[in-house]
């Protein structure tokens, strides 16, 4: 018998715990949410059901947005395995966890409070720029409403709420224990519900204080109300994720929904348009692959309601203590990529550009090499009777480097020994299929899957254009280079210009004395 029969004939304790179990789960749209839900399906198909709170988004309903979800490639493969009615264990319950009950009728309010064992509560807003009103209403009063909601489950036996790992920003070594809140978060919850959106926008800065956004705020308010509920014995666990990026193993490698993070660096600096970034190279961030984090997940709920670990309910998903990837090398693993192997389509110039470690200096080459080639594309996009494009998106980029200089030029340490705890607890068949460790991970392989992914489900550029996309890359090279050229030919000749006046000036000069 082979060691993978060996392995494979060790129980799986883990999918044991959701068999017969039913689960409610707010934020099961989100990026994290579809991933956590197609795992639990996949490695236990003997769940009983999950209930997915939905609301109604641009115009479809709650049952039109679940239809599309799962049309989504992320579930072929729970597919294949188990054939498509297995999605038939998912049922959709209308509601918004804006509103008190969570928008949720009575008839299902009691479908719920009568059978929900486990509640996930990952439903947020993950915009760092959202007003303030809004983050708290939707984060902070939103997850009140998701505790009161949960604590009529006459079934309940764990309440799981998905925070981050950046939002006690003061603390420069964050331990998995409770922080003190900024402020009262039920104060907060009714300033914002009294006070209207002028008012609030104005004393925003005041509130968040030394917090660089509303999302890292709001989450650190909400952390403060979980963390009164498990003071007062209600089953509950915080888990804090980092920056969430794509899958590396499994269901889809490279998958993702969205170009936050590194996936909008990749794509941007790959299409040509982000030239400049005011980071320290040297420094690094700490990235967390999504079925890592979803993994964990599914492991701290094992952990509580199996082994009735009560010791444990604040644990970090962080990689940084294993394994660390600098900014430099995110920058150098990725243009290698999207010049070589998997250029993008539709590439305005040749990938380049560098990490500034000073600011003024970086400002300088924002103007020279984003914003003023984005007035003249946009000049010539709109004489060929097109609608200019890409000084908004200049403006984006913009924006998120706001975001971006205040993570990528500080540095936390998130301390995870609940994580190599459980690992010591976990069988080799369960730390193989509920990974949660980086230890045979190939950063360029995984880089490559991103960009491909991208290029597939973000970008709806198929595999068959990567040459034609090889071609073009060829000849932004050539173009770039005969550019750079004749623009230090250009100053070259100022130069000299400018050398050969001075001397025939002083040449003069003497001659006249």
């Amino acid at each position: 018998m082979s060691s993978d029969d060996d392995i494979d004939n060790l129980p799986d304790r883990i999918s044991d715990t959701f068999i017969g179990r039913t689960v409610f789960m707010t934020g099961g749209s989100g990026f994290l949410g579809r991933v956590l839900m197609e795992k639990i399906l996949r490695k236990c198909p003997q769940v009983k059901t999950i209930y997915l709170l939905l609301r109604m988004k641009k115009g479809k309903s709650s049952h039109q947005r679940i239809h599309e979800l799962f049309n989504s490639p992320l579930f072929d493969l729970l597919k294949q395995t188990h054939g498509a009615d297995i999605i038939k264990k998912v049922i959709v319950i209308p509601g918004d966890v804006m509103l008190p009950n969570l928008g949720i009728s009575e008839e299902d309010s009691k479908l719920l409070h009568e059978n929900v064992e486990i509640f996930y509560h990952c439903a947020a807003t993950i915009r760092f720029d959202e007003p303030l009103k809004s983050a708290v209403l939707l984060n902070t009063r939103g997850t009140r409403y998701a505790l009161e909601f949960a604590k009529k489950i006459k079934t309940l036996e764990y309440f799981l709420y998905v925070s981050t790992a950046y939002c006690h920003l003061n603390e420069k070594v964050l331990h998995e224990e409770a922080y003190p809140p900024p402020a009262d978060p039920h104060k907060i919850i009714r300033a914002m519900e009294i006070l209207d959106n002028d008012l609030v926008e104005l004393i925003s800065k005041k509130v968040l204080g030394t917090f660089p956004n509303t999302y890292a705020y709001t989450k650190c308010l909400s952390e403060h109300l979980v963390v009164e509920q498990i003071r007062a014995g209600f089953p509950a666990s915080i888990a804090r994720p980092s920056v969430v990026i794509p899958v590396w193993l499994e269901p889809l490698p490279g998958w993702t929904d969205n170009i936050n993070g590194p996936t909008g660096l990749l794509i941007g600096a790959g299409k040509g348009v982000i030239r400049t970034m005011y980071c320290n190279n040297e420094g690094y961030a700490d990235y967390l692959p999504v079925d890592i984090a979803v993994n964990g997940l599914i492991i701290g709920t094992w952990n509580y309601v199996d082994n009735k670990d009560r010791t444990r309910n604040i644990f970090h998903l962080t990689s940084s203590q294993e394994w660390q990837v600098s900014w430099q090398e995110v920058i150098d693993i990725g243009k290698s990529i999207v010049t070589n192997e998997l250029p993008l389509n539709g590439v305005v110039w040749y990938p380049g550009g560098s990490m500034k470690k000073n600011k003024l200096l970086h400002q300088i080459c924002v103007i020279l090499f984003h914003m003023i080639p984005a007035y003249v594309l946009d000049f010539f996009i709109f004489c060929s009777g097109n609608k200019p494009v890409l000084c908004r998106v200049q403006d984006k980029i913009n924006k998120g480097f706001e975001v971006f200089e205040y993570y990528a030029n500080n540095q936390w340490e998130f301390r995870n020994e609940h994580v190599h705890y459980i690992r010591k607890v976990m069988n080799k068949r369960e730390r193989r299929d509920y990974k949660i460790d980086g230890e045979d991970m190939d950063i360029r392989e995984y880089f490559k899957s991103c960009v491909m992914a991208a290029r597939n489900y973000i970008l709806k550029e198929p595999p068959e254009t990567i040459p034609a996309a090889r071609r073009h890359m060829k000849v932004m090279y050539c173009l770039d280079i005969l550019v750079k050229t004749l623009f230090f030919g250009w100053l070259i000749w100022l130069v000299v210009g400018f050398l050969n006046n001075a001397v025939n000036y002083m040449f003069d000069l003497n001659t006249t004395a």
